[in-house]
């Protein structure tokens, strides 16, 4: 544990933080996961209303500054073309 009163507090203030960007990652792949399962099912409407929460969840945890903004990027170019090619078929 810290000595320093101020290196005290950026400890606790470190794990609160480390707490809530937890929280937030578990949501973003959450939504993902719940995505990915509904295009398993094939249900395209239900697919096409998880991908917008999938990538508004991603969007605030790029906003939070949690995932870097390319890789967001990358996630939701991802995610989309999963649909595209299920559409397709």
């Amino acid at each position: 544990m810290a000595n320093i009163k101020s290196a005290a507090k950026r400890a606790r203030q470190n794990l609160t933080r480390e707490k809530r960007n937890r929280r937030i990652k578990s949501m973003l792949k959450t939504s993902i996961r719940r995505y990915e399962e509904s295009l398993q099912s094939g249900d395209v409407a239900e697919a096409r209303i998880k991908l917008n929460s999938a990538v508004r969840q991603i969007d605030k945890a790029m906003a939070k500054g949690i995932v870097h903004k390319n890789n967001a990027a990358r996630k939701k170019s991802r995610l989309s073309r999963m649909l595209n090619k299920n559409v397709a078929v």
